[in-house]
């Protein structure tokens, strides 16, 4: 890959609840699948700009402690995504933005094969941040 040539940038969270489930939105566009709130960081923003706007903007709430715990290339996507590990108050209510329509708090067998991965990193984080590439 030369200097000039481009890719996508993204970073999404992991947020678990007291049962280590993980919070997933649907989402109202594209495939209208489950996702992990994030998205794309724009020009300007550094990666944690990117992780608390996007959070705010999806969950209407701040993420609180975010740690970086892994980056993944996509090839299907040619994007890397970075993924954090984060927290909300137990006090703060989510409210979706129009870009989802309903959120769940799943268990890590309910994540696809991709997200599964990604979310045990984060879980198990002990300090050294992972890479990994999908298809």
């Amino acid at each position: 890959m030369g200097f000039n040539d481009t890719f996508r940038v993204g970073v999404h969270a992991i947020i678990t609840d007291s049962e280590r489930r993980v919070l997933t939105l649907k989402r109202t566009y594209g495939n209208q699948g489950w996702s992990l709130p994030g998205g794309a960081v724009d020009p300007g923003e550094t990666i944690h700009q990117a992780l608390l706007r996007e959070c705010q903007e999806e969950l209407g709430l701040e993420i609180q402690d975010p740690v970086l715990t892994g980056f993944y290339y996509h090839n299907r996507i040619n994007a890397q995504v970075g993924i954090f590990r984060c927290s909300i108050s137990g006090s703060q209510n989510i409210k979706l933005s129009e870009e989802h329509s309903e959120y769940k708090w799943v268990h890590l067998s309910e994540l696809s094969e991709v997200q599964r991965v990604r979310a045990i990193d984060a879980l198990d984080y002990d300090g050294k941040v992972i890479s990994r590439a999908f298809d």
